[in-house]
Order: structure tokens, then C-alpha cells, then sequence
């Protein structure tokens, strides 16, 4: 954390943004992934975006501390200890680095010197670049003691392990391919690789149904400053709850069309929320939780669509309670249960709420919403019938 990310300005490389985490969040999360039990930060100084690192691997469990230069990391690390290095500015999907770096020798990681010299990677040899990652063992670091205090401690560890006979590892180009393995120099390639992440991320694979494929272009045209700002699924979720409290009050003065295309927008930003969840959990290391957020926000969806379905279908003289709510009951337990065993067009479009909200909402305008949900009912019945199951993993 000593290279600045602009010229004449303080803030390091390591604080420049990719999906709402910093790189050094990043890195974190890639020696999380590779199993490390403490964490040394080459840095000048403690500054906030520090802290929140120091605070992030100590919730994790490791030990964090900070050197300035090479000399105090000398004094860090001892003989038997392994020490993996990871070069300033990296961005790498821990996926594709354990199966490189993790039970196995100690290794420096090469890439061929071509690509690797426009990638700002540093060069090794004739034909090979630095990969800007290593596991070498912990004695070679003492070695540091001989060199200048301001050395490159990357570039001098890099020549010290090769030196002493530390074998190079090819990283296979399929790797390298994509966002998985970029050098971030500045705010404009940090920008750059993030636009690429994000697209990665969310690429469409197979059917979407029309609600997902809005909520995703939207993810995908505003998440980037979501994630900046911070708190992006926080904001997204309490979108959703404020949605779905004003259409349970328009559903209660039987403004149903209104309640509907609201509850419609609340699907969009369940969906929103989940994606961008899923990012912020990827890039500070998280596993998802048992019960994602997404699915509780979910819950309570259907539970107003159910109320609000209510609302628009009038209980007659002297019909049971049970009666009365039936219909409304039945659809919102079909469309949870369908896409458990059914894949495909059918399963995606069942799960969408954002079409079942302008379903409902047209349906309402011309005061059709118990003929609506009925017919709806029966269709998905005929479906889980008809259609193939979903076969079990």
C-alpha cells in the first residue's frame, strides 16, 4: 500500500474501488480464501480505509499488522512461517488462484512477458512477467536485511525467491482471461475492470424472465454508484419494505391498480438487492447466509401481493373466511412452488413478480382480479403436470 493511485495525491493504489470493496478488501478476501493466519499490510501509515481493513480481518479471525518497508517485515515474519505475496494493485478471483497456490510447493507465479509488460506487471526474465503472486518460504524474507530500507519489497522478495531456486508457476491462460487477473494502476482502470466485473457477473445465462432482465440492466447501468456510495443492498432493501407499506396502504382504500404496479417496482428492487448483495458478499469474502435477505424480502412480497389480492376480490354474504381467501392463497402457493420443480421459460416467468404485478394491475382495471388470479391458479397446475421435473443435483 505505497504506490498512490494518482500522481500528487496520498491514497494508495489499494484503496481504488472494484464492486463497492476496495482492493485491499479484495486481497483480504483472497487470503481468507488461501487460508492465512495473519495479515502484514506494507503501508506508511494507518489512515481510515485502513482501519476498515485492520477491522475486516480481525472479524475474520487473523491477525493484522502493519510494516513500513522491508525491514519491519523482516522482523514480522519468522524462518517457518510461509509467507504468500500478493503485489500492490492485484485483482484476482480466489477461484482461480487455489488451485495455483493452495496445499502446494512454494511457487512464483509467471505469465508470458508480452501480455504481462502491457498489464504493468513487472518483467522476470526474456520471456516471462511476474504474475504479482507467490508462496514462498518464510526465511527468505530475512534476506531483506542486505537491501535498502525503501527497496521494492514485491519486485526484491520476487528476485530473492527465484534466486534461491523457488520454482516458477505458469498461470494458465484461461486464468488470466477476463477481469480474473488485472494490475489496478489508477481510478480510470479501476472503473474500467469494474464495468468488465459487473457485466461478468450478471451475464444472462439461459431464459430470463422480463422482470429480471429490467432489474439486472438497471444493476448493471446504476450499481456501480450504488456501490460506491456504500450501504447499495441496505438502500435497495429498505426500497422494498417503504414500497410495500405504501401499496398495502393503496390496496387498503381499493386503489388496486396503483398497489399492484407498486408492488410490481418493489419486485424489481428484490431482485436489484439480491444481485448487488451478491457482489458485496463476493468482494469482502462473505458466504451467503443461510436465509439470504433476498428471500425474506421476498416473503413479505408475496404476502402483501396475497393482501392485495384480497382487497380486489369482494367476500360475499355468508362465505366462510377460508372460502374467501382461497383463490388468493392458492396462487401465491403455486407460484412459490412451480419453480421448485420446473425449470425452464415456465420456472422463470412463475418467479417473476414484476410481470405478476402488471398481470394484476390490468386485471384490476377493469375490475377483473378474482377471474384473473383463478385462471392463473389453474394454469399453473396444469404446468407442474404437464411440464418435466426438475431433476435432482
Amino acid at each position: 500500500m505505497m504506490e498512490p493511485a494518482v500522481a500528487g495525491q496520498t491514497l494508495p493504489r489499494a484503496f481504488l474501488r472494484i464492486g463497492g470493496a476496495t482492493l485491499a478488501q479484495h486481497q483480504l478476501g483472497l487470503a481468507l480464501a488461501l487460508d492465512c493466519q495473519r495479515v502484514i499490510c506494507l503501508a506508511r501509515g494507518t489512515s481510515p480505509e485502513m482501519i476498515a481493513v485492520q477491522r475486516m480481518a480481525e472479524d475474520a479471525g487473523l491477525q493484522f499488522y502493519i510494516a513500513s518497508g522491508a525491514r519491519a517485515l523482516s522482523g514480522l515474519v519468522t524462518a517457518s512461517d510461509e509467507l504468500v505475496v500478493i503485489g500492490e494493485g492485484l485483482f484476482v478471483e480466489p477461484a482461480g488462484v487455489l488451485p495455483l497456490l493452495e496445499g502446494r510447493s512454494p511457487a512464483v507465479l509467471v505469465q508470458p512477458v508480452e501480455g504481462g509488460l502491457a498489464a504493468g506487471f513487472e518483467r522476470i526474465d526474456i520471456n516471462r512477467a511476474s504474475a504479482g503472486l507467490m508462496r514462498i518460504p518464510g526465511h527468505l524474507v530475512e534476506n531483506l536485511q542486505e537491501l535498502p530500507a525503501d527497496c521494492d519489497v514485491h519486485s526484491a522478495l520476487t528476485r530473492i525467491a527465484l534466486q534461491s531456486a523457488v520454482p516458477m508457476r505458469d498461470v494458465p491462460a484461461a486464468v488470466r482471461s477476463g477481469v480474473d487477473w488485472r494490475l489496478i494502476r489508477d481510478e480510470s482502470e479501476a472503473h474500467a475492470v469494474e464495468l468488465d466485473w459487473l457485466n461478468e457477473r450478471f451475464a444472462d445465462g439461459g431464459y430470463v424472465s422480463p422482470g429480471r432482465v429490467v432489474a439486472r440492466r438497471g444493476v448493471l447501468r446504476f450499481g456501480s454508484t450504488l456501490l460506491h456510495a456504500g450501504n447499495a443492498s441496505n438502500m435497495l432493501s429498505l426500497g422494498v419494505v417503504g414500497s410495500v407499506a405504501i401499496a398495502g396502504g393503496l390496496a387498503w382504500f381499493e386503489l388496486l391498480v396503483p398497489a399492484f404496479l407498486l408492488l410490481g417496482v418493489a419486485a424489481l428492487l428484490v431482485e436489484a438487492s439480491r444481485l448487488l448483495r451478491s457482489v458485496e458478499r463476493h468482494a469482502l469474502g462473505q458466504l451467503p447466509p443461510a436465509i439470504p435477505r433476498a428471500n425474506v424480502l421476498g416473503w413479505l412480497l408475496d404476502a402483501a401481493f396475497g393482501l392485495s389480492v384480497l382487497a380486489g376480490i369482494p367476500r360475499l354474504g355468508g362465505e366462510s373466511l377460508i372460502s374467501w381467501m382461497f383463490p388468493a392463497a392458492m396462487l401465491m402457493m403455486l407460484l412459490a412452488l412451480i419453480p421448485r420443480y420446473v425449470t425452464g421459460k415456465v420456472a422463470s416467468l412463475a418467479a417473476d413478480r414484476a410481470t405478476l404485478g402488471l398481470l394484476l394491475a390490468f386485471a384490476a382495471g377493469f375490475g377483473q382480479v378474482e377471474p384473473v388470479v383463478e385462471v392463473l391458479a389453474i394454469a399453473l397446475i396444469v404446468i407442474g403436470m404437464a411440464l418435466p421435473l426438475r431433476r435432482k443435483d
